[in-house]
């Protein structure tokens, strides 16, 4: 028996001659009685309360465990009242009559316990079909049980855990296809140049190249390419595993961004594309220089591929909560469901990732872990029009 029940049956006993007492005004005798009847009760009781709960590790079902506990309960208390009659000697046809009433109460304890039992032990029922359907792979099962006691919490835990399950689920296949899509996408990109720098080389080897320079500024323009895509990917590994670092400096992202826009002129006008910067005047913050300043031009880089001909880029720049900068576009914009995800490594807007429209997509991703890392943070607003905003600390 564990501790707390003898003390706590110890008590019981005690509380029980002590009223006796104080109600009675017993003899000795009649004390000594009493206590030999609770004492003999509490004995059984704690018997009870010391097998009741190993059989019930063992019991199937939990309605067997609650009509056990029921039976044990009444039958406890009927057999104190049965020997307290008997210690008063009562008549033959009044101890009868108290057996029946006994018998009555047992009755009732059963059929109250089951009645108890049942719904608890349907919605257990319910909770572990539940579980044992997620753990098959079913993500989309829910217990169903809905109530406010230890049960329902249960319930509500794993219908909570199967959410955040299927949820994961969604975003691992999500990913997963997203993932396959980029290495296919930067699979294309590595094999053209590099299939054009075979062919060119060979041309030249051979003596058949009609205009040798022109091969060689060709061969040139596809080994630049292969080592921005290069240079991009070894960025984005950096960022990604935390070791991306920068020498700080105060630096203006308003003339970061005029820098931005004159280098990308030509690419504009070859788009009939106008840009245009909007700032008040300097916009001091302390960062990397070269590192910010790619953010931008990938930002805007990025608008010109989707602005249509004759429209506008916009970069604002100003002072506010922190330096802003926000790039803005005429363009269809950023679908609603990719503005949360639009910065994510394998995301992208257009499925084919065409290098005409930005091959491999790294240029958000890579904005997005330059800016993390300067403690800042940027973001994607759904369109009409593209708008991208970024938020970094202000410098002194």
């Amino acid at each position: 028996m564990r501790g707390w029940v003898a003390v706590a049956m110890a008590a019981v006993v005690a509380g029980g001659v002590g009223l006796f007492e104080a109600v009675m005004h017993p003899s000795a005798a009649e004390v000594l009685q009493l206590l030999g009847i609770l004492g003999g009760t509490a004995a059984v009781a704690g018997a009870a309360a010391w097998a009741l709960p190993r059989w019930a590790e063992r019991a199937r079902t939990l309605e067997r465990t609650f009509v056990a506990v029921a039976v044990a309960a009444v039958v406890l208390v009927t057999g104190a009242l049965a020997v307290a009659a008997w210690a008063m000697f009562l008549s033959s046809h009044d101890f009868d009559l108290l057996l029946v009433v006994i018998g009555f109460a047992l009755a009732l304890g059963v059929v109250f316990a089951v009645g108890v039992a049942r719904p608890l032990s349907a919605d257990l029922g319910r909770i572990r079909a539940a579980t044992e359907r997620v753990a098959a792979g079913d993500l989309g099962a829910r217990t169903g049980v809905d109530r406010p006691d230890e049960v329902g919490a249960v319930a509500s835990a794993v219908d909570g855990m199967a959410d955040r399950l299927e949820a994961a689920e969604a975003q691992r296949e999500r990913a997963e296809v997203a993932r396959r899509e980029f290495f296919a996408a930067v699979g294309h990109d590595l094999r053209t140049p590099l299939a054009a720098l075979r062919a060119a080389v060979e041309a030249l080897q051979d003596g058949v190249a009609p205009d040798p320079d022109r091969y060689l500024a060709s061969m040139h323009h596809d080994l630049d390419a292969l080592g921005a895509l290069v240079g991009d990917l070894f960025l984005l590994a950096r960022l990604e595993a935390g070791s991306f670092e920068y020498e700080a400096t105060e630096v203006d992202l308003a003339e970061l961004a005029d820098d931005a826009l004159e280098a990308l002129a030509p690419v504009a006008r070859r788009s009939d594309v106008n840009l245009r910067l909007v700032t008040g005047g300097a916009v001091p913050v302390v960062g990397g220089p070269e590192a910010l300043g790619r953010v931008i031009r990938n930002l805007v880089d990025n608008a010109l591929r989707h602005a249509p001909p004759r429209s506008d880029v916009v970069v604002q720049v100003g002072n506010g909560d922190g330096a802003s900068l926000a790039v803005l576009d005429e363009g269809p914009g950023f679908p609603p469901e990719l503005v949360d995800a639009a910065f994510g490594t394998f995301v992208r807007a257009d499925p084919a990732r065409a290098r005409a429209t930005g091959g491999a997509g790294l240029g958000l991703a890579i904005a997005r872990g330059v800016v993390e890392a300067h403690g800042g943070e940027i973001w994607a607003e759904p369109g009409p029009g593209g708008k991208v905003k970024l938020r970094l600390p202000a410098g002194a």
